[in-house]
């Protein structure tokens, strides 16, 4: 799975956002929205499943097993208040992505290696668009956590194209952003410009 450009929506993306930045060249979509109800949710899966995945894009569902099971999704993203990665596991079933949130190194040394497909590890820097978020681990602190990291780790939090240099020396996979792509004038631009920047570092 090419996890470099993981766009992860704002609370109330439409579609047209979306399909802008897989145009783009946004290799993993992660819908998040903390005030639609899951029926909503379902509803706005279920039209963006098949047009990602006929261009080989993963859509990915935070938080919400029921979501992403009634949708088939291509998976879960859960963070450490989400409940037992073991148990997204057995909901989801094998061959679903499981993604899990990693703030701490300690966190990574309890994280379940065998159910788990990559880690969102972050919040690199403070960032306005998760305001409960935790204390920022910097650049050392990531790439601590991709060093010991068994899967594959996406750097989250404040992260910019500006960035790529040191996420990949870091050893990251990917960066995931939000504001970056969604609050561009241009958000398939933008996207381009990411994809741009992490194929030529």
């Amino acid at each position: 799975m090419n996890l470099s450009i993981y766009f992860v929506t704002p609370d109330g993306a439409d579609d047209a956002l979306v399909l802008a930045a897989l145009r783009g060249g946004a290799t993993v979509i992660q819908l998040r929205d903390k005030r639609a109800t899951d029926a909503e949710m379902i509803a706005q899966a279920r039209r963006l499943v098949p047009q990602l995945a006929a261009a080989g894009v993963p859509l990915i569902i935070n938080d919400r097993v029921e979501v992403a099971l009634a949708a088939n999704a291509a998976g879960l993203h859960i963070g450490q208040s989400d409940g037992d990665p073991r148990k997204a596991r057995a909901a989801i079933g094998p061959d679903k992505v499981l993604g899990l949130s990693i703030e701490t190194e300690a966190q990574l040394a309890a994280m379940p290696v065998d159910v788990i497909d990559y880690i969102g590890a972050g919040p690199v820097r403070a960032t306005p668009t998760k305001p409960d978020h935790a204390a920022p681990i910097g650049f050392d602190g990531l790439a601590r956590i991709a060093t010991a990291c068994p899967v594959p780790t996406v750097a989250i939090g404040g992260v910019t194209g500006g960035d790529i240099p040191k996420l990949k020396s870091a050893g990251c996979a990917g960066l995931a952003v939000v504001s970056a792509i969604s609050a561009a004038p241009d958000p398939e631009a933008a996207t381009r410009k990411l994809a741009e920047t992490w194929r030529r570092q």
